[in-house]
């Protein structure tokens, strides 16, 4: 009976960290030199979701969960190329694997837009924990510094997967109506993922919107240290855990020198 409930509670974490973490691999990565460039732009008009090496938006799946919608559109108003995102009880992201030095790199923008929020969604809720639109900013943490209990759990993740797994996120997201603009908060799966919510309920809703964020000074505040290496860029729109429906419209994504 111990050892089924050991298998039983490692199986559990399996399945919850994979609906919070975005995997990426380290040698597939887009390298921003800043001696190169100043800026680089993630592009809805590159975006192919049945190219498997896309170098950016990438579509990826979460295992046997059904599947969020995301294709190529077109935006009314001026014609630009955007990533429309559709989820009914189901959750995917698109996802731009590179590497940057967050000091040097510091600011992120982008613009979307959403029909509505989820009814029952609620960032401090496991079964709330779904967002019409998110934009994910992922980092390189170094295992060795999590402690015992957390490195433990590291190695369990490392054992069910090859994949890179960041463990250290910044999750910009458009929050329920319980959410308030300008809250903190980890994720109820995992403190590994740390939510900032940029935008909340529907009093914005089928309007595009601007956002810009500094990325070091996000990561200070939640979680009280300096970033290491930024490890990928990622967009999602998920409602696996409240069972309802909704739908987000992403524009360009650009990182940036301060």
């Amino acid at each position: 009976m111990q050892n089924f409930k050991h298998i039983y509670w490692i199986a559990t974490l399996i399945t919850l960290i994979s609906g919070l973490l975005v995997y990426t691999n380290v040698n597939d990565r887009i390298v921003l030199d800043p001696a190169e460039a100043d800026e680089f732009t993630l592009d809805p008009a590159e975006f192919d979701p049945d190219d498997e090496d896309a170098k950016i938006f990438r579509y990826s799946k979460f295992g046997r969960k059904d599947e969020a919608v995301y294709k190529r559109g077109t935006r009314e108003s001026d014609g630009a190329p955007i990533i429309v995102a559709s989820s009914d009880n189901s959750i995917s992201t698109v996802t731009t694997p590179l590497t940057a030095d967050p000091t040097i790199f510091q600011n992120v923008d982008w613009e979307w837009k959403i029909e509505s929020v989820l009814p029952s969604g609620d960032m401090t809720k496991k079964d709330g924990d779904d967002f019409a639109a998110r934009v994910y900013v992922t980092f390189d943490y170094d295992p060795s510094n999590l402690g015992f209990g957390e490195r433990i759990k590291y190695n369990l993740y490392k054992t069910f997967t090859s994949f890179e797994i960041p463990l250290r996120s910044l999750n910009y997201v458009w929050g329920n109506k319980p959410d308030r603009v300008g809250d903190t908060a980890p994720s109820p799966f995992s403190d590994w993922v740390q939510y900032v919510v940029v935008k909340s309920g529907n009093e914005e809703a089928g309007e595009w919107h601007t956002e810009k964020r500094n990325i070091l000074e996000d990561y200070r505040m939640v979680y009280g240290e300096d970033p290491p290496a930024i490890s990928g860029i990622t967009i999602m729109t998920d409602s696996d855990n409240t069972g309802e429906s909704t739908q987000a419209y992403f524009g360009p994504i650009t990182i940036s020198k301060e």
